[in-house]
Formats: structure tokens, C-alpha cells, sequence
């Protein structure tokens, strides 16, 4: 009885595994419509959101002097709880808008490997992009080098995106306004909400603390508790937290307006790259047969009867 051999044979091939898929183009228009939108409506919901913080700014001061009535301040706090769902919707919106816009943008560095690709409109041996697909994703999330490598992504996208009868397109002043512009902008608007914030809680507490020595203080010597001056060192932290939140505000448009324009032309772009009418090719004519040539060979002389 035969056994099977022990040892693998030294050219035994191994399982087979298919070539990957070649990149392929997806439509980005939706996507960039839907992303537009989007920032829009956060951009419209931050505005309402600012409105009402300056309106709502002489209740607080007057609220932080204790020159309200029991009224008044039932009125305010059913304010400052009517407007806590817009502030929330914004948040939402930022989310939402930060989603898509990653979709589209991953989808965009998808259809430039197509575009430089041999199968693509633009075949290139050069590398088009700084960082791998990951960082698509990644860069937004990875602390410190997400203030630059989201950008340097868009603009590898850009550079690739340009259409072949305009080189250098990507490097014009308007696109690089659209792109710096845009950067800017949006790292501003969060040093902002973030900075703010944190200093609007740091000042609460300073406040907190101040508003209890005073106390301790009082209760030692028996004087009047003097907090005029922490009364206004709380009403210039509302006025420089609704001047801030202003600020991003308008930041947050500015952003939102030239990533929505960046959006459409690199999307403009790669669609006219891919969708390149065929030409016109003329039907081949019919295929003219020429004669038979035949080689007639020697002659002999016809064999007749002798008549």
C-alpha cells in the first residue's frame, strides 16, 4: 500500500489568488450636493443660534446684576431651555456634514487612482498622493497632525483632479484661494469653539472661587460682601462668549462656502475627464475582392486527330 509523501513537493504551487480589481470611477455629484446642503443648513442654524445670544445678552446682564424679577427670570430660563435643541441641531449638523463630506472626499481619492491609472483617462507613472488611503479617514482624528494632513490630502485630490487640457489648473490663484481659504477658515472656527468654551468654563470657575473667598471673607470680618466687581467679571465672559460664538459663526459660513465651490469643481473635474464622448469612427468600407490570378503555365499544342 502506497503512503502518502510526508514532505511538500519543492515546486508544489500554492492556492490560487485572483489579481486584485482595477480602480474604477464613482460619481461624486450627489454626494457633493448632499454634503452642500448640509453645510448650508448648519450655516443657517449657527446664524439663528447667534442671534438669539445677542438677544438673549441684556437678559443675562441684567440677570447677573440681580435686576430681574422672579418673572423675568422664568422667562429667561425657558429661553435659555428653547434654544439648548438649536445649539444641540447645530452639533448634529457639523456631524452629519463632517460624515459626508469624508464620503466624498474618499470617493474622490478613490477616482484619481482610476484617472492616473492605465485604465484610466490620465495614465501616470508618477505617485499622485503624500499619504495612503487611510489617512482619509485618519487625519481628521489623529491629534496634531490633523491641523495639516487633511489638507494636504485635498490638495494631492485637487493636483490629481485637473483636467489634461488645462495643466497646472490646480495651482491657479482662485483654487488655491478656495483651498487655503477654506483650511483656515475651518481650523479658525474650532480654535474658536474650542478655545472659547474652555475659557468660558475656566472664567465660571475663577468666578465660583472669587464669589466663595468673598464670602469666607465677609463671614470673618462681618462686612457687606462687595461682588460688584464679579458681577462684571461675569458679564464681559457672556459678552466675549457671544462675540466668539459671532465669530465662528462667520468663519463656519466662510468655510462652508469654499469647500462647497471646491466640491463642485473637483467634482466637475473628474467627471469631464471620465466622461469623454467617443469619437466617431467611420465604418470600415467593404472589402474590394480583387480577380483570381491564375498562372496559365506553359503551353502545349492541342492534341487533333489526323483527319
Amino acid at each position: 500500500m502506497s503512503q502518502p509523501w510526508p514532505y511538500a513537493y519543492p515546486h508544489q504551487p500554492g492556492p490560487y489568488t485572483p489579481p486584485p480589481a482595477p480602480p474604477k470611477y464613482r460619481p461624486l455629484r450627489r454626494i457633493a450636493q448632499v454634503s452642500i446642503v448640509l453645510m448650508g443648513l448648519t450655516a443657517v442654524a449657527a446664524v439663528i443660534q447667534s442671534v438669539l445670544l445677542w438677544r438673549s445678552y441684556d437678559d443675562v446682564k441684567r440677570f447677573v446684576y440681580g435686576l430681574l424679577s422672579e418673572e423675568e427670570i422664568d422667562r429667561g430660563a425657558r429661553s435659555v431651555t428653547g434654544s439648548g435643541p438649536l445649539l444641540d441641531l447645530v452639533g448634529y449638523l457639523l456631524v452629519g456634514t463632517a460624515i459626508t463630506f469624508i464620503l466624498w472626499l474618499w470617493r474622490a481619492r478613490e477616482n484619481t487612482d482610476f484617472i492616473t491609472s492605465p485604465f484610466g483617462p490620465k495614465p501616470s507613472t508618477l505617485r499622485p498622493h503624500r499619504l495612503v488611503q487611510g489617512w482619509v479617514i485618519g487625519s481628521w482624528f489623529c491629534p496634531i497632525v490633523q491641523f495639516w494632513y487633511p489638507l494636504r490630502i485635498v490638495e494631492d485630490v485637487v493636483a490629481a483632479s485637473e483636467p489634461r487640457d488645462q495643466p497646472g489648473a490646480s495651482r491657479t490663484g482662485e483654487v488655491r484661494g478656495l483651498l487655503y481659504g477654506w483650511w483656515a477658515a475651518w481650523i479658525g472656527f474650532w480654535v474658536i469653539l474650542i478655545g472659547g468654551g474652555g475659557i468660558a468654563l475656566i472664567g465660571f470657575i475663577v468666578w465660583i472661587v472669587r464669589l466663595v473667598d468673598a464670602a469666607d471673607a465677609a463671614d470673618a470680618t462681618g462686612e457687606y460682601v462687595d461682588i460688584y466687581d464679579l458681577q462684571d467679571f461675569m458679564v464681559r465672559v457672556a459678552l466675549g462668549v457671544t462675540i466668539g460664538f459671532t465669530v465662528a459663526t462667520v468663519l463656519l459660513i466662510a468655510a462652508g462656502v469654499a469647500a462647497s465651490l471646491l466640491l463642485l469643481r473637483v467634482s466637475r473635474w473628474q467627471h469631464d475627464q471620465v466622461a469623454v464622448p467617443p469619437v466617431a469612427v467611420a465604418p470600415p468600407p467593404p472589402p474590394q475582392y480583387a480577380p483570381r490570378y491564375t498562372n496559365p503555365g506553359p503551353t502545349f499544342p492541342s492534341y487533333r486527330p489526323p483527319s
